[in-house]
């Protein structure tokens, strides 16, 4: 089996200030707004974080992105209002740092991954 993209899907349970959030996040609005309840941002050529408007499951998601540097990452954030929590040692030179949405969705920030 192929797969040609990958879909990293949030849900929230209000659409528009996890928007205002993702934006912060991301650094520019929604790439597509496709249907009410669903914005979509392409950060890679075959991979996309979606805000998906799913109340029942807001709050249980575990979002990965990897960064080239951390800290300026960490930098960059703080400067759009959001403030990352404290940078973690993984193995070998990974290091990482995690950030919650308005609903608790978590986005860890990681440096280095072993691939």
């Amino acid at each position: 089996m192929a797969f040609t993209h990958v879909l990293a899907v949030a849900p929230v349970s209000e659409m528009e200030p996890a928007v205002a959030w993702y934006e912060r996040l991301l650094g520019r609005p929604a790439d597509k707004r496709p249907m009410p309840g669903l914005a979509d941002w392409h950060v890679a050529p075959s991979g996309w974080v979606s805000v998906f408007q799913s109340p029942q499951h807001a709050g249980s998601t575990l979002l990965n992105l990897v960064v080239d540097d951390l800290d300026r990452a960490i930098s960059e954030l703080a400067g759009r209002g959001i403030v990352v929590g404290e940078v973690q040692p993984g193995s070998q030179q990974v290091r990482f740092a995690a950030v919650h949405d308005p609903d608790g969705n978590r986005v860890t920030l990681i440096e280095n991954p072993v691939m």
